[in-house]
């Protein structure tokens, strides 16, 4: 019988994973609780209205149209048993209905879900960003602030509407804060009557002594400048201690703020807590050299739900590692079927990039480090380059282009919550 792989998650290492297999003899099911592959670091921009949930996203089964070993499932992972080599599994659409799914070959990247440290009274008041829902969401905390500011007639309660909290100052954090302070200073300015949106507050809060933590302490203090420029209110070595709906308490001190996000932390989801194997602090799966679990050599944990040491390091929860990861268990499964020798995973570090705004990037790469316009460029040119079809490229650019020219976010609508 042709070998059954089930690949769990549609994001950059499970789709990897799934397209190195299209010329194998096996039988490929990808399960994912979404239709569509999201490229997450674009992902602030839906939530800043910058870009649409379609120029970021695209549906699996048009991913893999021409694949023919390859089936899409929409439903939930529930529960792995790595000893029968079965996986639960529950339908999103419908009924709900629970099924058992038996499997040769195991590939689990569903990735990482947002952390408030044991607060989940939190999220409520404080959501993070991990969805195309979060995205909506946040896009519209931040909008409705702004309109309900231009008719404000109470001052005080006007600039708490006009202030924005960001918790946690890794990349995400970063791009927030910078693209909510170039909002208010160039693309609502002209817009508003009542208000000068100038006037706002952005808020950073970052627990540690730094903004972006990986990063090369150069150009940590070059971030930390061109947020300055932003005029982005940076609080480094203040954790959160209270968030509500009046705002947060950092350091004993109260910020009044209408909009607060989270960018803090992350965790996996419970799902690794049924493979009986060992576990990070943040409950990511230990896995071998190959990516593979110890004590079963057909199951795989790749992306960011896996924990890989390289040496006294670990391989950060990027794209570009994720992509590795899922062409190198293709490689093995297939060196498998073949009964060749499993290749070595290697990665090969491609540096690290985050934007703060227009111009304003850094960038890492071996020793090559920039600041400024051309790591900005570069950002551009890569995150172009690394959007799965030539539509979504062709559209985010035409975006950017014309966003260059006038400043404008072309996807400034408010969608209200679902209330039934």
């Amino acid at each position: 019988m042709v070998p059954h792989v089930v690949v769990l998650g549609g994001g950059f290492g499970g789709l990897a994973a799934a397209k190195g297999l299209a010329r194998a003899d096996v039988r490929v099911t990808l399960i994912d609780r979404s239709n569509h592959h999201l490229f997450q670091p674009l992902l602030y921009q839906v939530a800043t209205a910058a870009l649409a949930p379609s120029d970021i996203a695209e549906p699996l089964r048009s991913i893999l149209s021409k694949q023919k070993n390859v089936r899409v499932r929409l439903a939930e992972a529930l529960r792995i048993d790595a000893d029968q080599k079965q996986v639960q599994l529950q339908t999103i659409l419908g009924d709900n209905t629970q099924e058992t799914l038996s499997y040769d070959y195991l590939v689990v990247a569903m990735g990482v879900q947002q952390s408030w440290f044991g607060r989940d009274d939190w999220e409520a008041v404080a959501p993070g960003l991990k969805s195309i829902r979060d995205a909506l969401d946040i896009r519209r905390r931040i909008l409705a602030a702004f309109e309900q500011a231009e008719w404000c007639q109470d001052e005080a309660e006007r600039r708490r509407l006009m202030t924005f909290v960001v918790v946690g100052g890794g990349p995400t954090g970063v791009e927030l804060a910078g693209a909510i302070a170039e909002i208010a200073l160039h693309t609502f300015r002209t817009d508003s009557r009542n208000i000068d949106t100038a006037d706002s507050r952005v808020v950073l809060v970052e627990a540690s002594d730094s903004v972006l933590g990986t990063y090369p302490a150069d150009l940590r203090q070059k971030a930390l400048e061109q947020l300055h420029e932003l005029k982005v209110d940076v609080r480094l070595g203040t954790p959160a201690s209270e968030v509500d709906e009046a705002g947060v308490i950092i350091d004993g001190e109260r910020i009044n703020a209408k909009t607060v996000l989270w960018a803090a932390g992350m965790k996996a989801p419970a799902i690794t807590q049924t493979l009986g194997t060992e576990l990070d602090r943040a409950g990511r799966i230990i896995v071998q050299a190959d990516t593979s679990l110890p004590g079963h050599p057909n199951l795989f944990a790749i992306g960011d739900i896996c924990h890989y040491a390289k040496g006294d390091s670990l391989l950060p929860g990027t794209a570009p590692v994720a992509l590795d990861m899922g062409k190198h268990v293709a490689q093995c499964i297939i060196a498998d079927l073949g009964q060749k020798k499993r290749p070595t995973f290697a990665y090969f570090d491609k540096g690290q990039m985050a934007t703060i705004g227009r111009r304003r990037a850094i960038m890492q790469s071996g020793p090559i480090k920039l600041a400024g316009t051309l790591a900005w460029l570069a950002w551009l040119f890569i995150h172009l380059m690394v959007l799965v079809t030539y539509r979504n490229r062709l559209l985010v650019f035409m975006k950017w282009s014309w966003a260059w020219f006038s400043y404008e976010r072309a996807s400034r609508l408010i969608w209200q919550p679902d209330t039934d």
